[in-house]
């Protein structure tokens, strides 16, 4: 793990912020379906966290491995 580039803010640059916001529109998507289908239970909190935590590494993801080589 390189732990500068892991803990360090990324600005968001090129077609990051579109692709952020796909993928947390397709997972908002797949939760409203999760919410509507399954009983209120541990294991529908379950799946809608572990669809936020997908969430969270997807685009972290992104941000930790892209390199804005336009130097702004």
């Amino acid at each position: 793990m390189n732990i500068e580039q892991t803990f360090t803010y990324h600005k968001p640059f090129g077609s990051q912020p579109e692709r952020y916001e796909l993928i947390r529109g397709t997972a908002k998507q797949l939760a409203e379906t999760i919410a509507n289908c399954c009983p209120d239970s541990r294991e529908r909190s379950v799946a809608l966290t572990n669809l936020q935590q997908t969430v969270m590494w997807a685009n972290a993801s992104i941000a930790i491995n892209e390199e804005d080589i336009s130097g702004k």
